[in-house]
């Protein structure tokens, strides 16, 4: 069995999940590193080097370009429900008609501590940015 290597780093688990969410649905095994140390102290992340994901060294390339084709592809995104019971807010995505939508704070908050109140709201299904 090949070594793990360090594939790529992360500044959120978020970024890091979805990304192992993609490798896992590919077929290939993948690991996180820092995830809980960083959590926990956000501090440390420039002293550990971030989130890392790791890959065994035999899937090293295969990785690579499953990545690159799920950027490329919009079609290959991971797949959401278009409609949900019970949904959050009471008005759909102006795009596709989804109420699978949340509420976009990234520009209004500090370390995950909401300052202001924003407007802007993005669906799950199609991305689609947008006010109301």
């Amino acid at each position: 069995m090949s070594d793990l290597v360090k594939f790529k780093f992360y500044e959120t688990a978020l970024e890091a999940n979805r990304d192992k969410q993609v490798l896992a649905e590919n077929g290939i095994n993948s690991f996180i590193a820092n995830e809980q140390l960083i959590q926990s102290d956000w501090l440390l992340s420039q002293a550990v080097g971030g989130i890392q994901l790791q890959v065994f060294e035999d899937d090293l390339e295969n990785a690579e370009k499953v990545l690159a084709n799920y950027r490329e592809n919009e079609k290959f995104a991971l797949e959401v429900e278009h409609t949900i019971e019970d949904p959050e807010f009471d008005f759909v995505c102006p795009k596709c008609g989804s109420n699978h939508i949340y509420k976009d704070d990234r520009s209004t908050s500090f370390f995950g501590i909401s300052l202001l109140s924003s407007d802007r709201y993005v669906c799950y299904y199609c991305e689609k940015e947008f006010t109301h």
